[in-house]
């Protein structure tokens, strides 16, 4: 088949399993898409010395291609968090979400580049629809490995915006689960109370396809049978999304018919207590790293670990009881409504690679541990992705997907 690599990752491993397409033919195809782009785009840190063969018929991920961001560990390939200081380090083991793809049959292609520790510190990744911009950070070589049609799928994280933002520059989808839906181990701390597991893919089914053949819940693929009652949510971080977006919003909106909500007063400051958690918990989860290596740390990142250290754990603890009490109120916030609805970054994708973006549209729905579908909504003047998250109630993940495949219908 021409072209294999533009397959989205359900509808090729349909093929693969009607013996319409063979599963090699479809990793070569990949592999060439990868030689061709891999020299502009910069997505992977290290790719397969000899491409893998397909494992594992009959299981759902059959022959379909993976990347792996780079704080996975996998036990056939380096894992290097983006940091000189494991430069060549090879775990023993894979981490559980590496491990589940391989029993499901997925074809693990490399490892993706991730930001130094998957914070803010950029690396080489450039956005494919625009080399001159960033991708977004820290899951930047997933992204743009997916969005270039490296692969059709590719793990990520988020611990402030790296799932979700990157999704929005580079004009594709990506599922934020609840906190802790896909398993953690294996993959490197930051903040251990906000880390997630998430996946890219080139539209909300192979999202959910993926997610559902990690986690053995079919219901993650299941359809509405009706339509969702959608409410906008601005938050309380308004002042810093950029006009296109700010129309962009607007504009799905009245697409969709949707209404407008606003949080409780509670939730005006969840930002900060972000913050605080943030820094706190990556502080000493890269605490042998300070102390042993800080020559080797990004500067900006050692004074953000010493910001940590200096903070009072009690300013922690009430940021933590901060973050329990609107968790616990963010349902019936949602009041009739089955979702949210808000920009899934306050831009378009900046120009240049010093920096990843503003996480501000994010951090409150990762701190909040929701549900969260980035689904492309547009483009700006200048012709970049605009992109839109679908936000549900925590644990209401089979609904909250359902939610941005209709959402995504209407968009299209």
């Amino acid at each position: 088949m021409r072209e294999a690599f533009r397959l989205g990752a359900k509808q090729a491993a349909q093929l693969i399993e009607r013996s319409e397409l063979r599963a090699e033919a479809l990793i070569a195809s990949c592999r060439e898409r990868i030689a061709e782009r891999e020299p502009t785009v910069k997505a992977w840190t290290h790719l397969a010395a000899e491409w893998p063969e397909a494992k594992a018929p009959r299981a759902p991920l059959y022959g379909v291609p993976v990347g792996v961001k780079d704080i996975f560990d996998t036990h056939d390939m380096p894992t290097q968090y983006g940091s000189p200081i494991y430069a060549g380090y090879r775990p023993r083991t894979d981490a559980a979400a590496v491990a589940l793809t391989r029993r499901a049959g997925g074809t693990i292609m490399g490892k993706t580049v991730t930001a130094e520790f998957a914070t803010f510190v950029p690396r080489e990744t450039r956005n494919p629809l625009d080399p001159s911009r960033t991708p977004g950070g820290s899951s930047s070589g997933s992204a743009a490995a997916v969005a270039d049609f490296m692969v059709p799928l590719a793990f990520g994280t988020q611990t402030a915006g790296s799932l979700i933002r990157p999704a929005s520059y580079c004009g594709i989808f990506a599922y934020k689960p609840t906190y802790n839906a896909i398993a953690r181990a294996g993959v490197k701390p930051g903040a251990d109370s906000l880390d997630t597991v998430g996946v890219y893919g080139r539209s909300v089914e192979d999202c959910a396809f993926f997610a559902a053949a990690l986690t053995g819940r079919g219901e993650l693929e299941a359809t509405l049978d009706r339509p969702p009652r959608i409410a906008v949510c601005r938050t309380y971080e308004w002042d810093r999304v950029q006009p296109e977006m700010r129309r962009a919003l607007e504009d799905t909106r009245r697409a969709l018919m949707a209404d407008e909500l606003e949080l409780p007063a509670a939730f005006r400051d969840l930002r900060e207590s972000h913050t605080a958690i943030l820094w706190y918990e990556v502080a000493r989860s890269l605490a042998d790293e300070f102390t042993r290596f800080p020559e080797k740390l990004d500067p900006g990142l050692r004074q953000r670990c010493a910001d940590g250290f200096a903070l009072d754990p009690r300013a922690y603890v009430r940021a933590q009881s901060h973050a329990a009490e609107c968790r616990a109120r963010f349902a019936a916030a949602l009041g009739a409504y089955d979702v949210l609805l808000a920009p899934a970054a306050t831009s378009e994708a900046p120009k240049g690679l010093a920096s990843t973006g503003d996480v501000a549209m994010n951090v409150v729905w990762t701190l909040l541990h929701t549900p969260c579908v980035a689904v492309p909504a547009g483009k700006s003047a200048s012709g970049m992705p605009l992109g839109m998250q679908v936000i549900g109630r925590i644990g209401d993940d089979a609904r909250t997907l359902a939610c941005a495949a209709w959402i995504a219908g209407r968009l299209a």
